[in-house]
């Protein structure tokens, strides 16, 4: 497929959109979007584009992970060091569960049996949650404090990625033990992954620290084999203040055509085909993009705008930013998308 560049531009917050939500056939769709500086979630629909719903008492949330029927949220709360689980029909925190240390991002199985907390506090490890009892039955030492977790497609592992152990740590979710390490040169920052035709794993896609860009790990061979870099940002088109973070944020559409990645020097949203990774284009979204979440028909992704207290919304195809919808939360950061009514 030959590269379809489009110039990177910044397009002023649209009026509300109503989107051809296809996905919303298959359940009603709700954009969960965490506030690191607040203590509130937010529930976007994204048909409207506007906030429906928010969950209160949940200081510093980092990641979120919806059960797979939408009955349920799991989020990280690093003020409390606990798991809190949030019944989605009433928008209420039901139980804070105790972690081993404090967390980062967290994930669930696709069966929902289980949910995996990184916990970031030396020395690391990941917290297993048992959805049917709502506690911890493990504590998985890991290489590292973890600060982004994942579950493969398959739902078969666990992928711990740590940003000062500079290493992935992949775990068998039946036994729950690591089962092979890759190192790096960089520190570990987001993930996400596109799947072979039977539906295992083909690739990682993770964003390293100090790099605008993402690597490329084959997952058969355990190896990384390709780092794809963003187009050259001229100094003067810089964004401040991104630290480390200077690509954060990926994510892999569901029908596994598109790689979406967030650049926060240049605070905008590159678009790659897959599986050749070849570059559509990128749009600028506002400052601070922090966090990638794509609707089920994978025509829209929903960025985090951390800079801006606000969330983006990208038309991945178009590679177009179609809206920006204000939360009214602190620095957003962390997002998820959630199905009810399956």
């Amino acid at each position: 497929m030959a590269t379809k560049h489009r110039s990177i531009c910044c397009l002023a917050a649209a009026a509300i959109l109503l989107l051809p939500l296809t996905a919303a056939a298959q359940g009603t769709v709700r954009i969960v979007q965490t506030n690191s500086a607040g203590d509130n979630v937010h529930f976007i629909d994204p048909i409207t584009n506007e906030v429906v719903g928010v969950v209160d008492g949940i200081e510093r949330a980092h990641g979120a992970a919806p059960s797979p029927d939408g009955k349920w949220l799991y989020v990280a709360n690093e003020s409390d060091d606990t798991i809190d689980i949030v019944d989605v029909a009433a928008l209420k925190v039901i139980k804070k569960v105790p972690l081993s240390g404090r967390p980062n991002n967290i994930a669930i199985t696709p069966d929902g049996k289980k949910v995996y907390t990184a916990i970031a506090q030396a020395p690391g490890a990941l917290d297993v949650l048992d959805t049917g009892s709502n506690e911890i039955v493990a504590t998985i030492s890991v290489h590292g404090g973890v600060h982004n977790t994942y579950v493969t497609p398959d739902g078969k592992y666990a992928i711990a990625g740590m940003v000062g152990g500079r290493n992935i740590t992949v775990v068998d979710t039946m036994t729950d033990r690591p089962v092979w390490t890759t190192y790096f040169d960089l520190g570990i920052r987001p993930m996400a992954f596109d799947v072979n035709e039977d539906g295992s794993t083909r690739h990682i896609y993770a964003q390293l620290s100090n790099f605008n860009g993402f690597g490329v790990v084959d997952f058969s061979t355990r190896k990384e084999v390709k780092r794809i870099e963003y187009p050259e940002v001229a100094p003067d088109e810089r964004t401040p203040g991104h630290g480390g973070n200077t690509a954060h944020g990926i994510g892999v559409t569901p029908d596994n055509q598109y790689v979406v990645a967030n650049s926060s020097l240049n605070s905008s949203v590159y678009v790659y085909t897959l599986p050749d990774l070849e570059l559509v284009g990128g749009v600028r979204v506002g400052h601070s993009p922090n966090w990638v979440t794509i609707t089920p028909d994978s025509k829209y992704a929903y960025i985090s705008l951390s800079g801006n207290n606000s969330v983006a919304v990208v038309d991945i195809a178009a590679v177009e930013k179609i809206a920006e919808i204000p939360t009214g939360g602190q620095v957003p950061k962390r997002n998820a998308t959630l199905i009810l009514d399956q």
